[in-house]
């Protein structure tokens, strides 16, 4: 019997319920794996970026669509592709995932346009949609609340932190010695691999019947999208021209209101809501979601501009480039697993406080980078720090979202803590993408002004191709140092809602049984003080 039906006394239909499966390690190496292709894919694309400028011939701003392409359909489809896993089955929603990504990979691996391209990259958000939710739900689902859900809450969150750095590297492994091209096509044996093991290694899951929210999804997905593309067309161009009162960027950003406002009143008013308020009641779950926004937002700045720092500014090739965040990787790997068994000891809290805190302070020190920095005090150092800090965070906040989750809305609260990290990393990188090329756009007209002068004559205009080398690297650190900088004041307002919001105990997260502590469905509401037994 289901978490939820246990509550409400109705007998669980015995077609679609199911023992746990035996072969608990292999259902976890399994589940892990398509994880990490799904949270590697993010940013395994990020390194290869100026070969696929070359190639399809992308422009600067163009070339960020290749990342919010995939981030956008990702984090605005989460919400539908969590509550098809309680549809339909999570087992055979993620098994569809998996084919529907590496098929998408694939055809992204033939792209010769830059549409077909992208048209790839959102289609494989899509099937990352549908599997990232399916992926965590299954964990919560298969493993038993306490220390066995835990530890495979260790596994799961160390590839999902650790997938990002690792796809830096294996983006500069496979851009150098094969081809841009095989940043895609690497998903296609691994995703048939995870395919053909999922119905021998998973449980079939239970089956609730609803429907769909497609009004829900439509209109956040294009309400989300609508907001990038007008806060990211937004940014000042290098020869100093603001874009803020553009017709697009106006016309972008009405649309986003309308439609992100018709999203709100769609789900307050829909009896199969995408998004039922009912999940956001838990004063710790909100907080959990809410740090994950801000982890996002900083995240994704942080690889981007970073990748694209390093490469033009220092000279790096993409090997190096990937071979750079070695450490890193390591740091956030071991800090994972060091929160799986921090958690039981000390509670969700602490941790968060403590990897908020810590994680701005490196984004901090990195904000310090210049173009005559050296590599052990611009970037190992700072990467390494805030690696900790993000490292930190990821293990605590999935066990808050999920914690006392109902089995039937278990898909639902896994896809809106992906969505945060998703959605806050494609606004992210709006929002500092904005912030970072203003930055570079004033940077290079006051050094022109400035060297025009000195020479006694007007400034030159035009874009970066015009403007000298030592100018444009100068404009670049500058540019970027802000982004970081704002980066970590968007770290330190999830330190301050971790210090407000979260107050879940160490017993809510260890399997004890918490009066009133889940979430049961609307039309199944418990009385209050009824207790709910652990999920």
């Amino acid at each position: 019997m289901s978490s939820a039906d246990s509550v409400t006394g109705r007998a669980s239909p015995p077609a679609t319920a199911a023992p746990a499966p035996r072969r608990l390690g292999l259902a976890l190496l399994v589940i892990a794996t398509a994880q990490l292709m799904v949270v590697l894919d993010a940013t395994i694309v990020n390194v290869a970026l100026p070969h696929i400028q070359t190639a399809l011939g992308f422009s600067g701003t163009g070339l960020e669509w290749v990342v919010n392409a995939y981030a956008l359909t990702f984090g605005g489809l989460l919400l539908l592709g969590g509550r098809a896993g309680d549809i339909l089955g999570r087992r055979r929603v993620f098994i569809a995932g998996v084919i529907l990504f590496s098929a998408a990979s694939l055809l992204g691996g033939f792209a010769t346009t830059q549409a077909w391209l992208l048209g790839a990259r959102a289609l494989q958000g899509v099937g990352g949609a549908i599997v990232a939710p399916a992926a965590l739900s299954l964990v919560s689902t298969t493993f038993p609340e306490g220390p066995p859900r835990n530890r495979a809450m260790g596994v799961y969150a160390a590839m999902s932190v650790g997938g990002a750095s690792a796809g830096l590297l294996a983006g500069g492994l496979l851009t150098t010695y094969l081809s841009w091209r095989w940043v895609l096509f690497v998903n296609v044996p691994i995703g048939i691999a995870v395919a053909l093991a999922a119905p021998a290694v998973l449980g079939k899951s239970a089956r609730h019947p609803g429907r769909f929210d497609l009004p829900g999804a439509i209109t956040g997905t294009l309400g989300l999208a609508a907001l990038v593309y007008g806060l990211s067309s937004a940014a000042t161009s290098p020869n100093g021209v603001s874009h803020w009162g553009d017709t697009k960027v106006i016309a972008s950003l009405a649309a986003a209101v309308v439609l992100l406002a018709s999203f709100a009143v769609i789900e307050a008013r829909s009896r199969h809501a995408l998004m039922p308020l009912r999940i956001l009641r838990n004063r710790d779950r909100s907080g959990a979601y809410l740090i994950m926004l801000c982890v996002g937002t900083a995240m994704f700045g942080m690889f981007f501009f970073l990748t694209v720092f390093v490469q033009n500014v220092w000279g790096y090739s993409a090997l190096k480039t990937g071979v750079a965040y070695l450490p890193m990787m390591a740091v956030v790997m071991a800090m994972a697993g060091l929160g799986a068994q921090l958690v039981p000891r000390i509670g969700a809290r602490p941790l968060l406080i403590a990897g908020s805190a810590i994680g701005a302070g490196g984004l901090f020190w990195l904000s310090r980078i210049g173009e005559h920095s050296s590599y052990a005090s611009g970037l190992l150092g700072p990467s390494l720090v805030a690696g900790a800090g993000l490292g930190m965070l990821f293990m605590p906040l999935t066990l808050v979202a999920l914690s006392r989750v109902p089995e039937r809305d278990a898909g639902l609260a896994s896809s809106l803590l992906n969505t945060g990290q998703q959605v806050g990393g494609a606004l992210g990188l709006a929002v500092l993408g904005t912030v970072a090329w203003t930055a570079v756009a004033d940077s290079v007209r006051s050094q022109l002004t400035a060297a025009a002068a000195r020479a006694g004559h007007p400034p030159a205009g035009g874009g970066s191709g015009q403007i000298p080398a030592v100018i444009y690297h100068h404009a670049l650190a500058t540019g970027f140092s802000r982004g970081f900088l704002v980066s970590a004041g968007i770290a330190l307002l999830g330190l301050v809602v971790a210090l407000v919001a979260i107050r879940v105990r160490r017993s809510d997260l260890t399997g004890a049984q918490v009066p009133g502590a889940s979430l049961p469905a609307a039309e199944d509401a418990v009385p209050a003080g009824t207790s709910q037994p652990a999920a």
